[in-house]
């Protein structure tokens, strides 16, 4: 369900490196041995993030998403698709916690790569992360030394990660905010439009999915979607 060019240069390139002669003997020692599956998953899986990302993003996030939203939920049930190494959910909880207090909101961290989760929960992160966080948060929520910065245990205990596979797994119900940004491009088209409907049943109406800045969807309302502000689709109907 990626790209097909794309996913294949990588995956020849991985099964070369192991020195296997066809991608049948690549799989075969895959389904035996973990470790080699797990560096197969750590490859042909995309992570890239930062900390508020896009910053004009998050700022319409604060100043006319979220007000409407907890307007409308007495407790607001986040998640963060496909979060990678724990930037954007972690950056929820700063911000929710700008007007909320922590029992009301919860936020699901997913992705599918479980090493990538554990680098997540562990919450440590280079400079180059960290370049987008305003001043005030970084004080507050980061512990500073020598080798980087690592997030404070206060905003870690606030996020439960847990590995999903957006095409194979179920979908839970009941959100405000899905955020899954910067992902679905890599994504065939098919598969965009089984992963958007499966966005849309699982928020509630009037609830929001927020995607990257590359990500615009063009047909909105086959997802029961209408475009609230650029790249934040508020679901207006069942689908």
């Amino acid at each position: 369900m990626y790209k097909e060019a794309q996913m294949k240069r990588r995956l020849t390139s991985l099964r070369d490196k192991r020195s296997f002669s066809s991608f049948m003997d690549y799989f075969e020692a895959m389904t035996q041995d973990h470790d080699l599956f797990e560096e197969f998953l750590q490859r042909m899986t995309i992570n890239v993030s930062e900390f508020f990302r896009n910053p004009q993003r998050w700022e319409v996030l604060e100043s006319d998403i979220l007000p409407r939203l907890m307007k409308e939920s007495s407790k607001l049930k986040v998640w963060s698709a496909a979060c990678s190494t724990g930037e954007e959910p972690y950056s929820l909880v700063m911000l929710l916690r700008k007007y909320l207090s922590d029992r009301q909101y919860d936020v699901t961290a997913t992705d599918l790569d479980q090493s990538i989760l554990d680098r997540a929960i562990k919450g440590f992160y280079p400079e180059r992360s960290i370049k987008d966080v305003p001043e005030g948060m970084l004080l507050k929520y980061f512990h500073a030394d020598q080798m980087g910065y690592k997030v404070t245990e206060d905003v870690k205990q606030q996020i439960r990660f847990k590995r999903h596979n957006l095409l194979a797994d179920n979908y839970d119900r009941g959100y405000d905010l899905i955020v899954c940004r910067n992902v679905m491009i890599y994504f065939t088209e098919q598969a965009k439009e089984e992963i958007y409907m499966n966005f849309s049943r699982s928020l509630k109406l009037g609830g929001v999915l927020f995607v990257g800045s590359t990500e615009q969807i063009f047909n909105p309302g086959r997802f029961g979607f209408s475009a609230e502000k650029t790249f934040f689709y508020k679901k207006i109907s069942d689908v």
